[in-house]
């Protein structure tokens, strides 16, 4: 199965189980499972491909030249990572399926875990760090959504907030390490950069690089100081707990640390800080994990502890470490998961996870507390269990380990660690399953069925099977290791058993499990003395940080986000001038190579007449009116400006933009008053008058200087001159522009001009069924309206010139390729021959005649020039990629035919709903209570009958 086909499936599927929640609960979980099945099979079809040793690529190139491509890579870390994310996703679907209450939704609960499976599957599978990066920040949103699925509970929300903020704060860090990291390597493929050791570790930049990457790293894997995070996010439901912290989310840290180890490792700067982070995080984990009460806050501590081990060994940067660290990864896995899920089955079957409040479970449920009993001697490091192997090499590679030239530091602290590690081990099974039967259990213990505890049982025979028999994992370990290390180092030859003779990790070992069962014997002092120490609360300082930030943050933008406008344009401008300014004095600016040429007459009283408009702008402003008529005007001689200088197709757009603005404008202008008032002082307007002379004067300058030189680089016209007809097949180059060489770009302005006119239809129906319909409907005109509203000369007139507008329309679209014109321009111009229809015979009788919704035509616009673009797919071509080619059909001449006709008609299509929506908003808004809609197109008709006759007689008033 392809690699792509396998990162995609998760995403797919995440479909399905919305979908199929109201078929049952059964059949949203056997979807599910399925879908993270069939991703499960098609890793395994590529096992001998990585037993083998070699590594399956993939690539797509999407943005070659800002090296994006979508590049995946299976080799035997990421094979391991991504069977241990989809195995135990298999086992947590079936286990969530029995978890979950009939008053969870289970198809958007399960629609959450698919996104963030496909989302670390992608992390682990991607061989670009850019794309990385994309899947990275994937699985902090999906993560979110997972840890606060039980909206209902505070502490949920605050969990995934928690989550959000450190582990997304963490990846805008490990952002800017990446793109240092491939800048530094000249590539953003890991592949590359894998290769590179010692080029990136000798560049100055390696360090900054590493220590960004390793915040990332750090957050996402609860490293201290970032370890608070992980333990609140045990609000989730236990499926969640037992997921993201035992295989996925937690683990895309060590991952990370793993793929980089070949050439961010054996430096002084990753020794100290990773190999010390593990080490305070292991400690501290441990001997907090005692202390807690609730099962899963126990468990939680126990993981941070347990990445600090990992971490721990990825710091010594050996290759022993290495592949130490490996190992360890398989079996937290292991017994880790089983061991949420078990607490899951206690607190399903108990109503209580408060270890005070229960134990005695040996009796009640002996079925669980065999499979966790297992599960927490492994974690605590007992012999002919997995977590006894991975911890004796743990302590073997800490007594080989110097830090701050202290052999006896890391033994000493590696040891305490696995003592406290033992210690909550023994009083998870004490405290929680032996001892007398209680009877005040919150409810009556019992196993449940296999649906629950089978999931967790077959993890238990893994950790059983491994202690027993470890030289079964030590080919696929040290296959996974040979990954990690790459070139930099060779796998150790050291072998998988569980004896290894009276060394040093064996004595260490024994004191951790003999202090550990002291530490339980003497653990109510102990917890006494824990109660009354003074230690911080990291909830506490995490909510006052995010506290003093947002008021820092309100202060600044109350500062300058104050609601003037007048503010945001002085500030704007103030710092453009003072850029520009800065730019032409340090600046080298050349003798001009061009002269001024002499202005003919037509365009000095052009320019005039253009500075005769804005400055009447700028002193009668006050009036709205006779502000629009002035601003029609500059933008009338900005068109011919434009025909002046040879751009007729901007001087065409130009013109039927002028018109088709200044009808809505006018629309609006019917529910403003007729003059602005005076809110500024003259101190204000005189600040403002200066800046925006300074502002000006500075376009000027620069404008003036850039036409009297030449381009410091050649201009891109004339790429767009010389492949216009080759790679577009038209001779107008704005047109193959718009929709070939930036077509991409015009598809999203048709997108947001059709979002515009929805917002306004939007707007207008809140309106309308709100409070202020009242006043719309109810409002008096300002003075004497024209009893005539539709007069007959107006409605001929339109009722003419439509059906020649709209040839207009046609000839302006089909010419566009190779002459001025094209969908855009003919769009507006058919919305003014449709606006005025609406003006000659009023909303009332034109909505009437709507056969098509306008938010059908938006939408038909958008979808044909999507799919135009989508079948250049089929071709093998990027998206929007045009096609042209030549027909002859008798009798007319040779024609071209070109994709992109239909990427214009979708602009068309999508100007013309955009128009009219807009209008038709405003019309309704138009409407007053008092006066009825017309039937008749006109107000005066010789050949009705109810026509009042005369000049007396009174007009009937239409919208």
């Amino acid at each position: 199965m392809s690699l792509f086909f396998i990162v995609a499936l998760p995403f797919f599927g995440a479909l399905l189980p919305g979908l199929m929640n109201s078929a049952g609960r059964s059949a949203c979980a056997g979807v599910t499972f399925s879908v993270s099945l069939a991703a499960f099979v098609g890793l395994l079809s590529h096992l001998p491909t990585i037993l083998a040793g070699d590594v399956v690529m993939a690539r797509v190139d999407w943005m070659p030249a800002l090296g994006l491509n979508f590049t995946l890579m299976l080799d035997g870390l990421g094979f391991f990572f991504a069977l241990l994310i989809l195995g135990i996703g298999l086992l947590i679907i079936a286990y969530a399926r029995q978890y979950l209450s009939r008053d969870d939704n289970m198809g958007q609960f399960f629609t959450y875990l698919l996104l963030f499976q496909g989302a670390m599957v992608g992390i682990v599978l991607s061989d670009n760090i850019l794309l990385l990066l994309v899947f990275w920040e994937l699985t902090s949103l999906s993560s979110f959504l997972l840890i606060g699925y039980w909206k209902h509970l505070p502490e949920g929300r605050q969990g995934a907030r928690m989550a959000l903020t450190v582990t997304g704060m963490g990846g805008l860090a490990m952002i800017g390490g990446m793109l240092i990291l491939g800048q530094i390597a000249g590539s953003y493929d890991l592949s590359v950069i894998l290769q590179n050791r010692d080029l990136i570790q000798a560049d100055p930049l390696y360090v900054p690089a590493l220590i960004l990457i390793l915040l990332g790293c750090f957050t996402k894997s609860a490293q201290f100081p970032f370890h608070f995070w992980l333990p609140h996010a045990m609000a989730a439901p236990t499926p969640v707990s037992a997921y993201l912290h035992s295989a996925t989310m937690v683990k895309a840290g060590i991952f990370l640390m793993a793929r980089m180890w070949p050439v961010l490792s054996g430096t002084p700067e990753w020794f100290v800080i990773v190999t010390t982070a593990g080490l305070i995080t292991m400690v501290l984990g441990a001997v907090i994990a005692l202390f807690k009460h609730d099962l899963k806050a126990l468990l939680a501590f126990s993981t941070v502890s347990h990445l600090g081990l990992i971490t721990m060994l990825l710091g010594t940067g050996t290759a022993f470490g290495a592949m130490a660290a490996m190992f360890h990864i398989l079996n937290h896995a292991t017994f880790k998961a089983a061991l949420f899920m078990s607490a899951g089955i206690i607190d399903h079957e108990a109503h209580t996870r408060d270890i005070r409040r229960l134990g005695g479970l040996r009796k009640l449920m002996p079925i669980t507390f065999m499979i966790a009993s297992l599960a927490a001697l492994s974690m605590a490091g007992i012999p002919l269990l997995n977590g006894f192997l991975s911890k004796e090499m743990m302590l073997e590679e800490a007594t080989q380990t110097v830090l701050f030239n202290s052999p006896w530091l890391v033994p000493a602290l590696a040891t305490f660690g696995s003592l406290f590690s033992a210690a909550y081990c023994f009083r998870l099974i004490g405290h929680v399953f032996l001892g007398p039967v209680r009877d005040d259990y919150p409810a009556k213990p019992h196993d449940p069925g296999a649906g629950l505890w089978l999931p967790p049982a077959i993890l238990v025979v893994l950790v059983v099977v491994i202690g027993i028999a470890p030289f079964l994992a030590e080919p696929f370990v040290k296959l996974v290791t040979a990954s990690v290390l790459g070139d930099a180092a060779e796998v150790p030859k050291a072998y998988f058993k569980i004896w290894h003779g009276l060394v040093p990790a064996l004595y260490m070992s024994m004191v951790a499990v003999v202090g550990g069962l002291i530490m339980l014997a003497i653990f109510k002092p102990s917890l006494r003395v824990w109660d009354a120490l003074p230690r911080p609360e990291a909830k506490v300082i995490f909510e006052a940080i995010v506290h003093s930030v947002a008021m820092l943050a309100q202060k600044g933008i109350g500062a300058v986000h104050n609601g003037a406008f007048s503010r945001y344009a002085a500030i704007g401008a103030v710092a453009i001038v003072a850029a520009g300014y800065h730019a032409w004095v340090t600046g080298n600016v050349g003798a001009p190579t061009r002269e001024v040429q002499a202005a003919s007459p037509v365009a000095i009283a052009g320019w005039a007449m253009l500075v005769a408009a804005a400055l009447g702008m700028v002193l009668l402003h006050r009036n709205r009116f006779l502000s629009l008529m002035l601003i029609g005007i500059v933008g009338l001689m900005v068109s011919i400006g434009f025909v002046f200088f040879s751009a007729p197709d901007l001087a065409m757009t130009q013109f039927t933009v002028e018109v088709v603005t200044i009808i809505l404008l006018l629309l609006a202008l019917n529910f403003l008053p007729n003059d602005t008032p005076v809110e500024s002082t003259l101190w204000h307007r005189t600040r403002d008058s200066v800046v925006a002379v300074i502002g000006g004067l500075a376009s000027f300058a620069l404008a003036y200087h850039y036409l009297l030189r030449d381009a410091v680089t050649a201009p891109i016209s004339q790429f767009h001159l010389a492949n216009s007809y080759k790679g577009g097949g038209g001779t107008n180059v704005v047109n193959v522009i718009l929709v070939d060489f930036r077509g991409f770009d015009t598809y999203g302005e048709i997108i947001v001009l059709g979002i515009a006119a929805l917002l306004i239809y939007a707007l207008t129906e809140t309106l309308l069924n709100g409070p202020v319909r009242a006043r719309l409907l109810n409002r008096k005109p300002d003075m004497k309206r024209a009893g005539n509203m539709h007069p007959m000369m107006m409605v001929v007139l339109t009722r003419g010139i439509m059906p020649f507008v709209l040839m207009v329309g046609f000839y302006i679209f089909l010419r566009g390729h190779n002459e001025p014109g094209g969908g855009f321009i003919a769009g507006l111009i058919v919305s003014i021959a449709v606006v005025m229809q609406y003006m000659a015979s009023g909303f009332g009788w034109a909505s009437a005649r709507l056969r098509y919704p306008y938010h059908g035509v938006i939408g038909a616009g958008v979808l044909i020039a999507g799919l135009t673009g989508i079948g250049s797919w089929f071709v093998g071509k990027p998206f929007l990629t045009s096609d042209f080619t030549y027909v002859r059909i008798p009798p007319f001449e040779e024609f071209e035919l070109a994709t992109a006709a239909l990427f214009d008609l979708g602009v068309f299509l999508s100007v013309v709903g955009a128009v009219m929506l807009s209008l038709e908003s405003f019309s309704r808004l138009a409407r007053r209570a008092h006066v009825e809609d017309s039937e008749h197109p006109m107000d005066i008709d010789p050949s009705r009958e109810n026509t009042p006759q005369g000049d007396t007689a009174p007009l009937k008033e239409g919208v």
